[in-house]
């Protein structure tokens, strides 16, 4: 108690300490890093292992089985699932959550690098790729144009991005949807049969004119020199004065022998801004900066680049996720002053005086807790400021407990110095006692594994530090203010607001709390059954995840069937953009043909190149809660009548990322099996009401053109096998042999190919024409001969499966559905389960429910320990206060009391029994139980004064009533806005908390009194 009388009797050193406490606050709130979303490492990685024209099976044996092997013996290791496609195949290797993300990347990029000279030779790319919540782009630009060519797309593009690069505080920047410029080299394979010059040798002079071996030094005399030797090829003439052979008389050069000239490579990526082929520029901002700070020189950037930009070309700044974090900030900063204004009108009742000193404290309060936020690396984002949020009707209760009982003392003939350290130290334990529960309510979610916990750690934390900061206010700032702030004499019965509060206690309260202590057997009996009552409201609120992210944006994601070609994905593509362009809701559509759209939301994994894929990134004007909704369902329901594709409107959502709301893996060893187990899953979710776009990977059988060698052949006319594999690429995308670096410094891949055969393009080739169009293409033999393939290979049509899926080094596929709009998950699910228990499946094989049930049961895991963790605290504090079980119980059968008035809440409010509902109801336990503290405390002190119990638990319940029912109010005053703005993720989680806090004070007051005089002696 001594820092109590320091403060008030020390009053220029608590000026001095109110002031530094200020200026770094707000110093802080300018320096802090603001983001949209949380930033936090993640351990999972993807492993993108790239072998062109490999099937799934072979790509499988000769590729991904040996970095399974290899990788499950990383220590940490949570799952591997892997996607295995033609020529192409993702590994997601998923760590603990709590594993270090920077070295589990090191150990699996050391792995992959042992494991490298093992792996096919002509393997053409193996990536390691992190995920993080910060690898997220803040902006998404297109450079804009039907006619120009793709070149000066392409060279604007970089160009813009090599400007935005320099911005500091960027991180990376990216281009996408333009073709890689690229010098190509078109052979004449009859011109090098004539001249006897094997298409091989051609290929060796280009790789060997393109070596870069640095020559070394030389001494001579005193002076030391650098030799140079002839170097890398530097221009186009470089390459078309290559000697690639010679005819005993004169050498061969390369332009004798091929066409060299300038082009693109296919296009694997298209991309349209509004309708028009663009270009996309994307940026990542470095870590702990200021997102405004940042869109605003990348801005700024972009406003003296745009004068420059090529004629015929328009610069559009379409994605921008400071708006985003603006519109939160400012919209929860809106609810922030409305809530204070109704936290002043809920203190009336204090006075004037009072009120302020009460008030002072919230800004004070959140200075402290901005500042220490800062401290332990957090951001100011949508979860953090929520829980300022929170804390805003929680921080002044020490303050109002603190006031309300020195203005009391005041009114009791007490000096005002002598009131403020009398009554300070009177309620120091009880405020002690309160905050120690809000903080063990809240300490649990801080320490929630996973990461849902990492996800929701700042609003915590911003909670838990704001109210330590309230401790230390309401025991030094709040007393030195009461002290020279309050009123000398006041009238007994306080002001008016006092007074009529006091009549309406004494009219109600007094009379059904004097009649409880009467019955009570009755009112505990009562309260049970009501308890019991109210838990049967949870299976019609039903359980859900996450909820939606409620942000001006979405994603449609485009699947058409396997075997699709570039071109007709893109037809499905436009069809859906003339659909989104004609909603006067919608403002921009980035469209992405071939891929899936730059990483923009920090749990979307972006699609790797897939010539069936396509995806629109779609921005509104803005977020409405009942219209937007609305929105997707219409569209989703257009979309369902499109034939041909698989079409999912997707809004972002928060939380760990999921396949698919429903989704069922079957694992088991043969690929038949598989896929007649899932064929019967797919059809008994199809059959399911309320379940729409199901997905079953082993349904699509891919139609591939399988070349088979005849050895005879091929060996009587000289061919060798290797041969026919480099003319059939020549032929169809061309070999890399090198690259040649122009004079803007940059450096374009040498692509060497044969003039593509009729029925071969961008598109890859067209299903009819494909034998017929393989036959034109000529394969080298021995002595420079070159012979058509049709001489050496039979050209014919094969079926193969299209995807393999693996979990855990075992093969697997996921059956996955969409939920049809008002439908609920979780009962879906569960219907969905209760069929499949009466499925026998064969001998090895089983069923693993997958999407967002597995999340959830892992999130839950972690919420069912916080739960237990919290009232483990709260009992523990509650002992060390109390000393004895038995008082202890009486405080904690405020509990179920407020579990009443959440269930209920939820239920009005059309909620589910998301994460964050359930971290309003670990929140619900420290908040509503403080009140039950101030109770109990003042009725032990009243019968250790000599006053008999149920006087003094009568008595207690009425002068106690005041400060509690102030401390509730001020507490639902900060949250009400929250509670009523719409958030799905946070308006849950405010709805609980009030609806608790309303039962809980309204049942409390009689129910704990009746166990206090029940259960103590």
């Amino acid at each position: 108690m001594k820092i109590v009388e320091l403060s008030v009797g020390r009053p220029q050193v608590t000026i001095l300490a109110f002031l530094l406490a200020g200026a770094l606050g707000v110093s802080s709130l300018l320096s802090i890093p603001q983001s949209e979303d949380p930033v936090f490492p993640i351990p999972t990685f993807a492993v993108v292992a790239v072998l062109p024209g490999a099937t799934p099976v072979d790509l499988e044996q000769l590729v991904v089985d040996p970095i399974e092997e290899k990788l499950s013996e990383l220590d940490q290791l949570k799952s591997i699932k892997t996607s295995v496609e033609d020529g192409l195949a993702v590994l997601r290797v998923e760590f603990d959550a709590a594993a270090d993300a920077s070295k589990r990347h090191d150990d699996v990029l050391r792995e992959i690098n042992a494991l490298r000279p093992s792996l096919p030779p002509d393997l053409l790319q193996l990536d390691v790729n992190k995920f993080d919540a910060s690898h997220v782009n803040i902006v998404q630009i297109a450079v804009v144009s039907e006619s120009r060519p793709y070149a000066d797309l392409e060279r604007e593009a970089r160009r813009l991005a090599d400007r935005i690069e320099r911005v500091s505080g960027v991180k990376t920047v990216e281009r996408w949807a333009v073709p890689a410029r690229e010098l190509r080299v078109d052979l004449d394979l009859g011109r090098l049969a004539v001249l006897g010059i094997p298409a091989g040798a051609v290929l060796g002079a280009l790789s060997g004119e393109n070596a870069n071996v640095p020559g070394g030094a030389s001494g001579v005399g005193d002076r030391r020199f650098s030799v140079k030797t002839s170097g890398s090829l530097r221009a186009i003439g470089d390459v078309t004065s290559t000697i690639v052979g010679g005819t005993g008389q004169s050498a061969v050069r390369l332009d004798q022998v091929a066409t060299v000239r300038w082009g693109h490579e296919e296009p694997r990526h298209l991309g349209r801004y509004n309708g028009t082929r663009a270009a996309f520029v994307t940026a990542q901002m470095k870590p702990g900066q200021r997102i405004g700070a940042v869109r605003d020189q990348i801005y700024a950037e972009l406003d003296r680049f745009e004068p420059t930009l090529m004629s015929g070309m328009v610069l559009e700044r379409g994605f921008d996720q400071s708006k985003n974090v603006a519109k939160r900030i400012g919209r929860l900063g809106f609810d922030f002053a409305i809530a204070l204004v109704l936290v002043l009108v809920t203190l009336l009742p204090l006075g004037l005086r009072a009120s302020l000193i009460v008030m002072i404290s919230i800004p004070l309060s959140l200075a402290i807790g901005v500042s220490l936020l800062k401290v332990f690396g957090y951001s100011i984002n949508q979860l953090s400021v929520v829980g300022f949020v929170i804390a805003l009707g929680l921080l002044v209760d020490d303050s109002i407990v603190v006031v309300e009982n020195i203005a009391r003392t005041i009114r009791q003939g007490v000096s005002r110095q002598q009131a403020a350290i009398r009554a300070t130290r009177q309620i120091a334990l009880a405020v002690l006692g309160c905050t120690a529960i809000l903080i063990a309510a809240f300490l649990p979610i801080l320490f929630l594994p996973g990461n849902a916990g990492k996800f929701i750690r700042s609003l915590p934390m911003a909670v838990v530090l704001t109210v330590l900061a309230s401790l230390v206010v309401s025991v030094t700032i709040v007393p030195f203010l009461a002290s020279v702030g309050l009123k000398e004499s006041e009238s007994h019965d306080g002001n008016r607001f006092m007074r009529a509060l006091n009549w309406l206690i004494d009219r109600t309260y007094g009379p059904w709390l004097h009649r409880a202590l009467e019955r009570p057997k009755t009112v505990l009996a009562g309260a049970a059954l009501l308890i019991v009552t109210s838990f049967g409201l949870v299976p019609l609120i039903g359980f859900s995840l996450f909820p939606k992210a409620d942000t001006p944006q979405f994603l449609v994601r485009i699947e058409t069937p396997s075997g699709a070609s570039l071109a007709e994905t893109d037809r499905v593509a436009r069809r859906v953009e003339a659909v989104l362009r004609s909603a006067p809701e919608i403002r921009s559509i980035f469209m992405n043909v071939g891929r899936g759209n730059p990483d923009v939301y920090y749990n979307i994994i972006p699609r790797h190149e897939k010539v069936t894929v396509a995806e629109a990134f779609v921005l509104l004007h803005e977020f409405d809660p009942d219209r937007t909704p609305a929105l997707f369902a219409r569209l989703q329901a257009e979309f369902d009548e499109v034939p041909g594709a698989s079409i999912d409107v997707t809004p972002f959502e928060n939380g760990p990322p999921i396949e698919a709301p429903i989704a069922m893996r079957l694992l088991g060893p043969d690929l038949d099996t598989l896929a007649v187990l899932a064929a019967k899953m797919e059809r008994t979710m199809v059959a399911m009401e309320g379940v729409r776009n199901v997905v079953n990977p082993l349904a699509r059988r891919s139609t591939d053109v399988k070349v088979t060698v005849d050895r005879g052949r091929s060996g009587l006319l000289g061919v060798p096998t290797i041969e026919v594999d480099r003319g059939v690429r020549m032929a169809l995308a061309g070999l890399e042999v090198g690259t040649v670096r122009e004079a803007d410094g940059e450096d374009y891949v040498v692509r060497v190919r044969q003039s593509a055969p009729a029925g071969t393009g961008a598109a890859g080739l067209d299903a009819t024409a494909a034998p017929t169009a393989l036959q034109g293409v000529y394969v080298g033999g021995f002595g420079g001969s070159a012979v058509r393939l049709s001489q050496v290979a039979a050209i014919g049509f094969e079926g193969s499966v299209s995807e393999i899926q693996h979990y855990n080094k075992e093969r697997s596929v996921l059956v996955t559905a969409q939920v049809r709009a008002g439908q609920n998950t979780d009962r879906l699910t569960k219907a969905l389960l209760s069929e499949l228990d009466r499925w026998t499946l064969p001998t090895g094989y089983r069923l693993q429910p997958a999407g967002e049930i597995e999340s959830r049961q892992e999130s839950y895991a972690g919420l069912t320990g916080a739960i237990l963790v919290a009232v483990f605290l709260t009992l523990v504090i509650l002992i060390l206060e109390f000393r004895t079980f038995r008082m202890t119980l009486v405080v904690a059968t405020v509990i179920p009391l407020g579990i009443v008035g959440g269930l209920v809440a939820l239920w009005i409010g059309g909620h589910t029994l998301s994460f964050t509902a359930m971290i309003g109801f670990i929140a619900l336990i420290g908040i509503e139980i403080k009140n039950s503290i101030l109770l109990v405390d003042f009725t032990n002190q009243l019968r250790e004064e000599g006053v008999p119990m149920l006087e003094a638990i009568e008595r207690a319940g009425r002068v106690r009533f005041v400060p509690i029912v102030l401390t509730t109010l001020t507490a639902v005053g900060g949250l009400l806005p929250l509670a009523l703005q719409g958030s799905s993720l946070y308006s849950p989680l405010a709805q609980v908390i009030i609806g608790g806090l309303v039962s809980s004070t309204l049942l409390a007051r009689l129910v704990t009194p009746v166990a206090y005089r029940q259960l103590t002696r």
